[in-house]
């Protein structure tokens, strides 16, 4: 099965932070490998902005270096290397004064598709928006790609979309969500509304409940002081978690397009009940004497801290399709794996056939999302061999990597497919201004129940599950969590 690249139509692409870390990490690289399947043409070019007063030559040794760093070996051929360097432009930027703008717009060429990538803090957005008008940077017809956080609660998140909307309409602004990006993400949307097979049974009559569950086994060293303002609940929960929720539970659009994609995630985000606080688990890893390391109170730089660095919720949705069917979601640092996967879990069937039901369980189709992004169904057959009727769960299993062969290691990253989807100006992916409301709307009695109630997170060992009340938080439904691998 290979694997189609079609190529965009000719862009200029600027990249407000383009020395920072995501810039180097994850964009930069993954434009060069656009540009290496030939999706991003020859005449296409990107422009770093920033405060650093590099030269453009130094900037392009900045680049060569990250695509030597984050990219595969294999994929690095020198005269591509090359050929994307020569695409590649820098300005010095002030993005709260004038320096730089006038600069900036002479770069600009008529008739290209014009983006502009916001890698850098939320406090910068308006002044970026309002000089790319001011200085006539920006058209009626630009793009501007926006990354999360995306406010920090309801409040911020509204007054973040009325600065942008003084200067951009919603249809041309992208509010990114990588996790929207992955391939297994959106073969959710195929399996559920390709197939007959799945969509009938996908309800609270047949479904006995859903795990998504986001593992990680990095610590916060490094980045504590940013954590430990936002936590589990704001950096997780409310936006990636929430989406992989909403893509789960969503009634099938009139047509596979933006805004009709994101209608239907619009109404599971307001069908959500509150949380009870009974139906929540925060946690914060320690250190551990045989694994090493130091607790988040120290990641932190913050000994009094009562952010969480895990957090599981049970989640309920009041609609026809979902009634009776509890939603558990769980995501957490310093994990014993680092795991995401999404986990369906069908009810019993009514009647039983076999008198030996001890070897019964459940039907689970599984999305796993990271690593070995793929799908696996479990299902009942008969033990092999003599003896009678013996029952035994196997998996249905299908990897990418099996099913596509060398063509699964050209699925793009999520940032990779995410940008071309800016210069395609295919938004069905990002985030409307709506849906980041509603999702903070949601949040935010979560976050102030537990902050009113000067409630402190369970401590948990690192490299371990997470806090022992998550446990129970299943057990008392007759549940149990999958287990983290």
């Amino acid at each position: 099965m290979a694997v189609r690249v079609i190529p965009v139509d000719p862009f200029d692409l600027v990249i407000f932070g383009g020395t920072g870390d995501l810039a180097r990490r994850k964009i930069l690289p993954g434009l060069y490998l656009r540009f290496l399947s030939g999706q991003m043409t020859a005449d296409s070019r990107i422009i770093g902005a920033a405060r650093a007063d590099l030269t453009e030559e130094a900037f392009r040794q900045s680049v060569r270096e990250s695509i030597a760093e984050f990219v595969p070996k294999p994929k690095q051929d020198e005269a591509v290397i090359s050929a994307f360097l020569g695409q590649i432009g820098y300005v010095t930027i002030d993005a709260k004064g004038e320096g730089g703008w006038p600069a900036l717009k002479a770069m600009m060429r008529p008739g290209m598709v014009r983006a502009f990538y916001f890698s850098v803090a939320p406090a910068l957005f308006g002044d970026i928006a309002e000089r790319l008008h001011l200085h006539g940077v920006a058209d009626g017809e630009s793009r501007i790609v926006v990354e999360k956080p995306f406010g920090r609660d309801l409040a911020s998140a509204r007054a973040l979309n009325e600065v942008l909307a003084q200067h951009f309409k919603e249809s041309q602004i992208y509010r990114i969500d990588h996790y929207l990006g992955k391939e297994t993400v959106q073969n959710l949307m195929a399996v559920r509304f390709a197939n007959i097979l799945f969509e009938p049974i996908w309800k609270a009559e047949y479904i006995d409940h859903v795990q998504i569950t986001v593992a990680e086994t990095v610590d916060v060293a490094g980045r504590g002081a940013y954590y430990d303002k936002s936590g589990a609940m704001r950096d997780m929960v409310q936006n990636h978690m929430m989406q992989l929720l909403c893509l789960i539970a969503m009634e099938p659009p009139y047509h596979f397009d933006p805004n009709a994609v994101r209608d239907e995630k619009l109404k599971v985000i307001r069908a959500l009940d509150a949380v009870k606080p009974e139906d929540i688990v925060r946690g914060q890893y320690r250190a551990t004497i045989d694994k090493g390391g130091d607790s988040y109170a120290v990641h932190s730089e913050n000994p009094e801290t009562r952010t969480e660095s895990y957090i599981a919720l049970k989640v309920n949705i009041s609609n026809w399709r979902w009634k009776g069917t509890p939603f558990y979601l769980r995501t957490g640092k310093k994990l014993r794996a680092r795991s995401s996967e999404i986990a369906i879990t069908f009810r019993e069937p009514p009647h039983s056939i076999f008198d030996d039901h001890t070897g019964w369980r459940e039907n689970v189709l599984v999305i796993r999302l990271q690593p070995n992004e793929g799908m696996e169904m479990m299902v009942m057959i008969k033990e092999p061999g003599p003896g009678g009727m013996r029952l035994t769960q196997v998996p249905l299993d299908m990897s990418f990597a099996d099913a596509l062969g060398s063509e699964a290691n050209d699925v793009p990253d999520a940032y990779e497919r995410l940008i071309m989807d800016v210069i395609r100006g295919n938004q069905t992916l990002f985030m409307r201004g709506d849906e980041v409301e509603a999702a903070w709307a949601w949040a935010d009695p979560i976050i102030q129940g537990w902050e009113a109630r000067g409630d402190r997170p369970q401590l948990y060992d690192a490299g371990s599950s997470g806090p022992e009340d998550a446990l129970m938080l299943m057990h008392r439904d007759g549940r149990r969590w999958r287990d983290i691998r």
